[in-house]
């Protein structure tokens, strides 16, 4: 694997801002000296969702997510961490060097690049190509549609010549091989050999990544031939995947976060008259199936969906479509009421953008918009006909996850088809159950789900050690130099290996990019134990020598104990000879003195663990206030 060395991570996070970063992809409020915000990784109403500006960290106190800026923008945007990384280095202004390579990960990430450079230069090529004597066609074209030269130009619309030798020599020239060209479905290998130009006299809108990289391209006729389709879009590749891609919403996500709202269109061309007429939080899909994928993307930003599509049988089968897949994550759906025979195009350009706003500010319930087509069908005029069709409406109402949002649906579609609310629920309720039991269906082309990590065991009053080492200097030194205690210690003790990372390492206490940077470096089920303890999201108390000698006093007290219970477990044997027992005898009294030579202030319990004497208010529960850990074995 890439490896991107730990100072230059530590640059990184000391150039970042974490609540700037955040800030970029979610709202964030300001709440004293930290920040919340509603948690982009579960559904919530209420934040949960911290920012500590101070240690430049965040948790989620909902779901357990937490992290510095990198781990941050890894998860909400589905990144590796070399990935995140770079993508937080070049908003820093920051060069990344890699050290160590794996071969083959080496190979894979060369030929993104090599792919991403490639189309960046197709698109600038193509985008000349508009402009000269030959498209003029393709600019009547645009002019029809109401496009000018300031459209094509904020878009980087292309036109890709009649003549295939026109590209070919342009690719000859810039000395790309036919390989590369293949891998990026720009060209298409023959069955018996040789390539062509898959995009022949076609008007080229390029199809961008959420970063704004050149992914693909979709090509639109501009002479009707019954040979070929009115639209080509690229193939899937190294760099595109159809799935995983919305059009345009790299231009639209701070429009999206603004308005709490993403306006879902069929086509590119409907999502950039949108855009160009000022209706800036639009997207639109490839071409194909709404997927899961997409819904999760634009879960990210989105807390409402308004879906604008043709007002005919498909744009309402798409709708239907698409409406379980982002009820699922908890994306409440509305529908514009497109008139007939009208797209966002061409309404927008009857219409203006006044109307269309008006239009979604109306767009109905999802719900509402189903039971008003089905009337104007007439097929809710008989109550056999309204049963009928509220056995599909119970199936939807199924996949609506939050209760009370369901249970108000319920009544609420029950009032308007005119028929009970129990028999509606009763419905409702089985199809859930079915659902539960039904096994859920595979995406075949999906890749394999990683292993997920799971946290090391760690004992509390380790994770407490290893909160104090990473937020206190002076403990940090103190505990460096009690390591030949934490070794002896490790054998009994869960966790200690973690903290001696920690104290091998040492990060510096005093710098939030460089302990983010170490705890970024460290391994995936070190790092989620030290997430999940609760000591390592407050701050150190004041008497940090205090804390860090009782807990320590503690550790060895139970790895003691522990052994002096294995030693009574093997004194026990029945067939122990003399031999045998009189070392285990030696090992028990050399226990019992040092346990006796620990701090007196502590007794121990049959639990293998350790206990101050009675003292008012001090038992080790962790509060706010950062004072230490209760000692559970």
């Amino acid at each position: 694997m890439p490896q991107i060395s730990r100072e230059t991570t530590e640059q990184i996070l000391a150039a970042t801002d974490i609540v700037d970063v955040i800030g970029s992809y979610i709202e964030v409020k300001r709440t004293g000296p930290a920040y919340k915000a509603l948690c982009p990784f579960h559904n919530e109403k209420t934040p949960s969702f911290n920012i500590n500006p101070h240690r430049q960290f965040f948790h989620c106190f909902g779901c357990g997510k937490s992290g510095d800026a990198i781990t941050f923008v890894r998860e909400y945007e589905n990144l590796t961490f070399s990935d995140a990384v770079k993508k937080l280095a070049t908003r820093a202004g920051i060069t990344v060097v890699e050290e160590a390579v794996d071969p083959q990960e080496d190979r894979a990430r060369r030929q993104r690049g090599k792919q991403l450079d490639l189309h960046r230069e197709v698109a600038a090529f193509l985008h000349q190509m508009l402009f000269t004597r030959d498209a003029a066609h393709a600019r009547e074209h645009l002019k029809g549609r109401g496009f000018g030269k300031e459209m094509a130009e904020r878009w980087q619309i292309g036109w890709m010549p009649e003549d295939p030798r026109v590209f070919m020599d342009w690719a000859r020239e810039k000395k790309l091989t036919g390989r590369d060209l293949v891998d990026s479905g720009i060209f298409v290998q023959k069955e018996r050999g040789g390539i062509y130009v898959r995009f022949r006299d076609r008007l080229m809108i390029p199809i961008r990544n959420e970063h704004g990289d050149v992914i693909a391209f979709t090509g639109r006729q501009l002479r009707d031939d019954p040979r070929s389709g009115k639209y080509i879009n690229s193939p899937e590749t190294a760099v595109f995947k159809k799935s995983h891609v919305l059009f345009a919403l790299e231009r639209a996500r701070k429009a999206i976060l603004k308005e709490s709202a993403v306006v879902m269109v069929e086509g590119q061309l409907d999502a950039i008259c949108c855009h160009e007429q000022g209706i800036e939080n639009t997207v639109a899909s490839q071409g194909t199936a709404f997927t899961t994928n997409h819904a999760k993307l634009l879960r990210r930003y989105a807390k409402n969906v308004i879906l604008c599509f043709d007002s005919d049988n498909a744009g309402l089968e798409a709708a239907s479509k698409a409406f379980p897949i982002l009820t699922a994550e908890g994306l409440p759906v509305k529908v514009a009421r497109m008139p007939a025979g009208e797209d966002p195009d061409t309404f927008l350009r009857k219409h203006g953008a006044d109307a269309f706003r008006e239009m979604l500010a109306n767009a109905a319930d999802f719900f509402d918009f189903r039971i008003d087509r089905e009337s104007v069908n007439g097929g809710l005029a008989s109550l056999q006909q309204r049963s009928a069709f509220a056995k599909t409406c119970a199936n939807l109402l199924s996949l609506i996850p939050d209760a009370v949002t369901r249970e108000n649906m319920i009544n609420h579609v029950a009032t308007r088809l005119r028929i009970g609310v129990p028999e509606l629920r009763d419905t409702v309720a089985r199809e859930i159950r079915f659902a539960k039991n039904k096994p859920e269906p595979r995406d075949r082309n999906a890749p394999p789900e990683p292993e997920r990590e799971e946290p090391v065991a760690m004992d509390p009053l380790v994770g407490y050690l290893c909160s104090l080492a990473l937020h206190c200097a002076p403990a940090q030194d103190w505990l460096g130099e009690q390591y030949e205690t934490l070794h002896e210690a490790a054998e009994d003790i869960e966790g200690v290996p973690v903290l001696e990372c920690i104290l091998s390492a040492r990060p510096d206490p005093a710098s939030p990019a460089s302990v983010n940077a170490f705890l970024a470096g460290l391994k995936e089920s070190y790092r989620l134990a030290l997430h999940a303890d609760s000591t390592f999201h407050v701050d150190p108390p004041e008497d940090w020598l205090g804390a860090v000698e009782e807990a320590l006093a503690r550790v060895s007290a139970k790895a003691l104990l522990k052994r002096d219970a294995r030693i009574d477990a093997e004194l026990s044997r029945p067939d122990l000879t003399h031999a045998e027992m009189m070392p285990l005898l030696e090992q028990k009294k050399l226990i019992a003195h040092l346990i006796s030579g620990l701090d007196q202030r502590f007794i121990f319990s049959d639990r293998f663990a350790p206990v101050k004497k009675a003292k008012p208010k001090s038992d080790f529960r962790p509060n706010r206030s950062g004072s230490r850990p209760q000692n559970n074995p």
